[in-house]
């Protein structure tokens, strides 16, 4: 029974990643995010069966079914992505599932949405080097009103302590100051954004060890990428190469969130 739900979960993921993957190309251009998806090269428009989140990218090899251009990559990575996390979200609460169907749906509903808006800024980032603004603002309203709708992640209407207020204040704050002593060279605003809502997301106890994952996995890439620039002169990577941090402070929250990881 369980191993079905996670399957329908997953499932789930991979067509509302497919969604995701929509809303990424299209924010902040002139393209709604209604009417048919279409090749970008082409521009013809796609059939039901080259819609098929991550199954249509496997069977069409990876190129328009038309033109033979290749698929960005990007699709099929945000909708397994999303996926694992709706199936990792199903299994942090399938406790509640069997007890309150009632309180698991607005529960998992409400992380479900937060996640997938948190996966749309990591991808932005990683694509434009840039944090939307309108996407950080709706992310923290969420996670503020999260404060009054949740406790230890569990449904339960209550008034914050302070602790629980400043949560997101103490997580913004060492974003906000790397940000004015660089003038914004080392770290952009948009971070200290981010890590407002991460902190009310997350909670004063789980936040920190989801910001040590974040400097860790990023510090980990940044070598790698560092090692890469020596190895192949020509791929473009150096010293100055701009890394973006949102992904790496994205997967320390899922991670911290998912394991309720408590390292201090």
């Amino acid at each position: 029974m369980t191993l079905l739900l996670v399957i329908i979960f997953f499932i789930l993921g991979l067509i509302i990643g497919s969604f995701l993957n929509v809303v990424i190309l299209r924010l902040h251009t002139a393209r709604s995010l209604g009417g048919r998806s279409a090749c970008m090269s082409c521009e013809n428009k796609l059939s039901w069966y080259e819609l098929i989140p991550l199954f249509s990218f496997l069977g069409l090899k990876g190129r328009c079914r038309t033109c033979k251009t290749k698929i960005s990559i990007q699709y099929p990575v945000v909708e397994l992505a999303t996926g694992l996390i709706f199936a990792c979200l199903f299994l942090k609460f399938q406790g509640l599932f069997f007890v309150d169907i009632f309180k698991f749906f607005i529960t998992y509903d409400y992380y479900a949405a937060m996640f997938s808006i948190l996966m749309v800024i990591a991808v932005y980032d990683l694509k434009h080097k840039i944090i939307p603004d309108a996407l950080s603002f709706i992310f923290g309203a969420l996670a503020f009103i999260g404060l009054f709708l949740f406790y230890n992640n569990d449904f339960y209407w209550h008034i914050p302590s302070m602790l629980e207020f400043s949560s997101g204040v103490f997580m913004a704050l060492p974003f906000a100051f790397i940000w004015f002593i660089s003038s914004g060279r080392w770290m952009g605003l948009g971070d200290a954004k981010l890590a407002l809502g991460l902190g009310w997301l997350l909670g004063f106890m789980s936040a920190p060890s989801g910001l040590v994952i974040a400097f860790w996995t990023g510090a980990i890439v940044g070598i790698g990428l560092i090692l890469l620039s020596k190895i192949n002169k020509k791929s473009g990577i150096g010293m100055k190469s701009e890394i973006p941090f949102a992904p790496f402070l994205v997967l320390g929250a899922f991670l911290a969130f998912i394991f309720d990881l408590h390292f201090f």
